[in-house]
């Protein structure tokens, strides 16, 4: 059973930038990927970014790309997205995920508790 752990998020002017953390364990199977999934106030859940933990392949959402940057860190089995240059359109409650790899993209099957950001 894989658990997640996120951090980070918070409140932020627009051009701001903020970090967010997501920690995880118990995982198995060796297409384990991560991610962000983020979902506005009133609208449906979106991908935002994706990393496979194996080579580092990537996947971001149109709206983020060039802005957000997610990365990994396998000693503490922990990935970031570093979020830069933060409009009030990119509010909303950001939740980790976790899912397997398949075709450049990340389906999650499990999430994290979940964290605000708020830009404004």
């Amino acid at each position: 059973h894989v658990q997640l752990v996120e951090s980070g998020g918070g409140s932020v002017q627009p051009g701001g930038s903020l970090r967010l953390s997501c920690a995880a364990a118990g995982y198995t199977g060796s297409y384990f990927c991560m991610g962000w999934v983020r979902q506005p106030a009133g609208k449906e859940r979106e991908a935002v970014a994706q990393i496979y933990l194996g080579d580092g392949s990537t996947y971001y959402a149109d709206s983020v790309k060039g802005r957000f940057t997610i990365s990994q860190d396998n000693a503490k089995n922990t990935v970031y997205l570093q979020m830069n240059n933060l409009s009030p359109e990119d509010s909303g409650m950001y939740y980790c995920t976790a899912g397997e790899w398949y075709v450049g993209r990340c389906p999650p099957r499990n999430y994290a508790q979940g964290t605000q950001v708020t830009v404004s």
